[in-house]
């Protein structure tokens, strides 16, 4: 593996990604927002009677959309309260956490800073809200290099569904098939692979690379973010291209 620091030139002759566009996933992939969406959620189980919600608990929704999450919840913990009032509790309490910290992953940074200077399209295809999905990308300096967004709520099926995916493919105005994805969890590598897209995962739960969902993606860092590289991740889109 190369040096995770070491300088890299995306202008140089040698890293040419072709006709490619890239679709990042938000939570754990760009950035670890989900220690504030497990404080988000032990404020709003609590305030309906749930208590002893851990983050082994929370591991298991990693990569399910939040409206999908509380779903789940008010079936397994018997909630009568409607979905729209839970949902808009739990987006209240992670918009607070989040604004007031919320940590990029560096060499994912430095990854949208080469495809930016290498002109490849990007978009951002979430699970969380749109209003969560702006504070992040605004808080964090995201927002210059990534303008176009797309929430699973504009969208009519989360993932593992593919239709975040292919509605980012159609606001980029590319075919979903130019399209490589970079996530973190079994339910986006299932959702890019249901979309016909490439895809690149970098696991925010270890014990989770094992997942069979895994296994069609192109490209798998089973370390997740301490293995990843910037350089790593464009060497490979450059080799793609010049296969093509």
């Amino acid at each position: 593996m190369n040096d995770r620091h070491a300088p890299y030139d995306a202008d140089a002759p040698a890293y040419r990604f072709g006709r490619v566009a890239v679709v990042f996933d938000l939570d754990g992939t760009l950035v670890d927002s989900e220690p504030n969406y497990f404080k988000a959620s032990l404020g709003t189980l609590a305030r309906y009677g749930v208590t002893d919600f851990t983050w082994a608990d929370h591991e298991t929704y990693v990569g399910i959309s939040t409206l999908e999450t509380i779903e789940i919840w008010r079936r397994r913990y018997g909630i009568e309260a409607p979905a729209a009032e839970m949902l808009a509790d739990a987006n209240t309490r992670y918009l607070e956490f989040a604004r007031a910290d919320t940590h990029v992953f560096p060499q994912m940074r430095l990854f949208v800073e080469h495809l930016r200077e290498a002109g490849v399209p990007m978009i951002v295809a979430s699970g969380s809200s749109p209003e969560a999905i702006d504070a992040i990308l605004t808080g964090t300096g995201l927002a210059g290099p990534l303008p176009l967004r797309v929430s699973a709520d504009e969208v009519g099926r989360g993932k593992p569904a593919p239709d975040v995916f292919l509605e980012a493919a159609r606001r980029l105005g590319v075919r979903p098939g130019c399209c490589v994805v970079i996530e973190d969890a079994a339910p986006g590598a299932a959702a890019a692979h249901a979309a016909g897209m490439r895809c690149i995962a970098v696991p925010y739960v270890a014990a989770q690379a094992d997942d069979p969902a895994f296994t069609t993606v192109d490209l798998l860092f089973k370390g997740g973010q301490e293995e990843f590289t910037a350089r790593a991740a464009c060497e490979w889109l450059e080799r793609s291209a010049s296969a093509a």
